[in-house]
């Protein structure tokens, strides 16, 4: 299936039952507040009008029009008078919305105090001046007390971080009518503030205040409102789903997971509203703010711990938006599915029904992100469309899905490449960075740079956690475990979803040989990264090691039912059918490991390990020629492995062939001279060639012989008539148990 063409099987949001309402009351009735549910706002709009042309409650709106109630603020058009106008007098993007009449009103009305300072306020924000907008908003809403006013107050309180004051402000009461025209100032100095309009001509005396003056809030946060005035108020979270999401927003930056969750709800509250799903557009062209709130709801499933219930609302948010790419990063970048269920969902969201003009460009540059075992074809022809069709060549995201599909291939240098590119365009690509470390951690002439990059990056960037992945990979790079164990300890406690730094912390273990505490750490990490299949894989490596052989086949098994396309994985189970004595399935495991690897397209030398298993496996079931071809690959791609050179030495010696067993496990003692099988397997060599020399040699000729040989090997200090009172056999029948281990990639 082309990755352009989305499958005709969307997503389907699964039905969970509704919210119990909190109250029967109505929503303008402040009574609402003894609850933060927010059950009776969906109630509300459910019950309220059909239309959703200018309905604040609708979720299928963007923040900016999904408003609680008209706005007095919009005046676009200036009189004569004003020969040039700033920008922001022609600002059309109002949070609240206004009725036709307002609109009509608009040219009737001349612009007043509490206009201006609405300019002032937007104005200070684009140029982010936070103190500016706050302390001219203040004086707004203590005017108008309106709904919008406030929201763009509460705004600008979270832009400088004071989230408590912001959701105060989203929370307290507010009047439910108000006239259409925003109330004029107090008097200054005894008289009314008049307009320069005309010479001499004198502004008609404004209607008088007839908003709701500011409602207190009492102890414990209840709403101290007269009963007679209950009715005629309400909270801004309970006239606007934009409020309620941006009330939870100031929780959740405060910590408070319990009540942020009871203001979205523990559940979608809009699912089963019959206005709701996929396939209903988003109403202005905008991003829903019902996505946005269960991307929210997911990043506080996330912080109480429940990973499933994050993974869902995660997906039910793109699936609603899918121009939400939150939501989409947390599922990638947390490995929240399998290779399978990623590439599934991903290719089955409703672009068509939601952005019908740009659906096949966001599914193509959605579908460059997913990750790279599988799809070979379709991820090669999505980054040529992106490039020749789209034009984005050198666009970071783009060249960071090159990059990653060259480190799937082991080909770290080519790797590097790109991500230095993408570094020059950018100084920071969170995406990129791991990738750009890593490969200087494989290329050891780069442990230099790598140094020189990590200082930078902690100079430059002290809060990024990559800073200090970086510092932990350096030192991991020199081998000092225990240094890089604190970077990547400190790292994952600033950013627990960061992987990397868990697999690097478990590493360090594994390294330093700790392979039980590197077992409780893969173990960790399989249950943050419920996607991934490495730490599952990690952790029947460390069995392997171990010889828990049971418990590395459980492991190693569950990694590739969640993904059946990593050769390393594949050379890893081929591992353990050797252990179990299944040499013919383990040839074909490591066969196949090969053959996924695509060796010509890829770092020959990485997989120089799954071929030497491989020729292993070819002499346990004599297929010596086989053996011999494969072991000399080995060679052609690493002409100094030792191990290498004294199996060939082995294959020589089974076939007989004993003076070129002889060469070659001289050639491998010359690389590793204290390796005790290859020694022992010398000496067999040289005892069944003196034992055939007297077929051809006379007696004094052999002993000269001897004796050279004598004097010659004399120097390995073994003992000097070992293997003497043994019978001298041409072909050794078995090598150690550990002189013929199978390697671990």
């Amino acid at each position: 299936m082309p990755p352009s063409t989305p499958s005709s099987q969307q997503y389907p949001v699964p039905a969970m039952p509704h919210l119990s309402p909190v109250t029967s009351r109505h929503r303008s009735s402040i009574g609402s507040s003894f609850s933060f549910g927010p059950q009776h706002l969906v109630d509300s709009y459910l019950d309220g009008n059909t239309s959703t042309v200018s309905n604040p409650l609708d979720p299928n709106r963007s923040v900016l029009p999904a408003s609680p109630r008209s706005s007095p603020r919009r005046r676009r058009r200036a009189k004569d008078s004003m020969s040039r106008q700033h920008p922001l007098a022609n600002d059309t993007t109002d949070v609240f919305q206004e009725t036709e009449d307002d609109a009509d009103d608009e040219d009737d009305y001349e612009w007043g105090m509490v206009d201006r300072m609405r300019l002032w306020r937007h104005d200070a924000l684009m140029q982010h001046l936070y103190e500016t907008a706050a302390f001219w908003g203040d004086k707004i809403v203590s005017w108008t007390n309106d709904p919008n006013d406030a929201f763009w107050l509460a705004q600008t309180y979270f832009m400088t971080h004071q989230y408590s004051r912001a959701e105060r402000l989203l929370t307290r009461p507010f009047s439910t009518t108000s006239s259409k025209r925003p109330p004029s100032p107090p008097p200054a100095n005894g008289h009314l503030f008049s307009s320069a309009k005309g010479k001499g001509r004198e502004q008609d005396p404004p209607p008088p205040l007839t908003s709701l003056p500011r409602l207190p809030m009492g102890p414990g946060a209840m709403v101290e409102v007269p009963e007679e005035m209950q009715e005629r108020v309400s909270r801004l979270v309970d006239m606007s789903v934009a409020c309620r999401y941006l009330a939870a927003q100031c929780q959740v930056r405060q910590g408070n997971w319990t009540e942020a969750t009871e203001m979205l709800g523990e559940a979608n509250p809009f699912r089963d509203s019959g206005r709701s799903g996929p396939s209903i557009p988003n109403v202005d062209g905008g991003i829903k703010v019902e996505a946005s709130m269960c991307h929210l709801r997911g990043v506080l499933m996330l912080k109480l711990n429940r990973g499933d219930q994050a993974k869902e609302c995660f997906m039910e948010a793109l699936a609603l938006d899918v121009k939400c790419y939150d939501a989409f990063e947390q599922l990638v970048t947390g490995e929240m599915m399998t290779p399978d269920e990623e590439w599934e969902f991903v290719q089955g969201l409703a672009y068509t029904q939601q952005t019908p003009q740009d659906a096949e460009f966001v599914q193509l540059i959605y579908t460059c992100r997913l990750r790279k075992y599988k799809h070979a074809a379709e991820h090669a022809l999505t980054r040529q469309r992106l490039v020749e069709e789209y034009d984005l060549g050198d666009n970071p995201d783009v060249l960071y899905s090159f990059a990653d599909a060259l480190y799937a291939d082991f080909r770290w240098a080519d790797c590097f490449v790109i991500t230095s590119r993408i570094l020059g365009l950018v100084s920071i690509h969170n995406a990129t960075m791991p990738l750009h470390i890593a490969c200087m951690f494989h290329l050891s002439h780069l442990h230099s740079k790598l140094f020189i990059l990590a200082h930078e990056m902690v100079d430059q960037e002290p809060e990024n956690p990559i800073s200090w992945y970086a510092v932990g990979v350096w030192y991991l790079s020199g081998g000092k475990w225990t240094q890089a164990r604190q970077y990547f300890s400190k790292t994952s406690l600033m950013d627990p979803r960061f992987g990397p730094a868990w697999i690097a912390f478990a590493h360090t273990f594994a390294l330093e040989g700790e392979h039980d505490h590197a077992v409780t750490a893969y173990s960790t990490c399989a249950r943050m990264f419920t996607g991934s299949h490495l730490p599952l894989m990690f952790v029947g490596m460390e069995n392997i090691m171990l010889s828990n052989h049971d418990l590395a086949d459980e492991a190693l098994n569950a990694a590739n039912s969640m993904c059946d396309g990593d050769p390393l994985l594949v050379n890893e189970m081929g591992v353990m059918a050797y252990n179990h004595g299944e040499f013919q399935r383990a040839a074909d495991l490591f066969l196949k490991a090969l053959d996924l690897a695509k060796v010509t397209q890829s770092s020959q030398k990485a997989w120089a390990t799954t071929y030497l298993n491989l020729g292993t496996c070819y002499r346990k079931l004599k297929r010596l020629k086989e053996a011999k071809e494969t072991y000399q690959k080995v060679l052609e791609l690493d002409s100094r492995h030792s191990m290498a050179l004294g199996f060939l030495g082995l294959v020589y010696h089974l076939m007989g062939e004993l003076d070129k067993a002889i060469v070659k496990y001289h050639e491998a003692l010359s690389i590793d001279p204290i390796n005790p099988h290859v020694l022992e397997l010398l000496n067999m060599a040289l005892e069944a060639n003196i034992i055939r020399v007297p077929t051809i040699l006379d007696s004094a000729e052999i002993n000269k012989t001897m004796k050279v040989l004598k004097e010659k090997y004399r120097r390995l200090k073994e003992p000097e008539h070992k293997g003497k009172d043994k019978v001298p056999r041409d072909v050794p029948s078995d090598v150690g148990p550990e002189g013929d281990e199978m390697n671990i990639g």
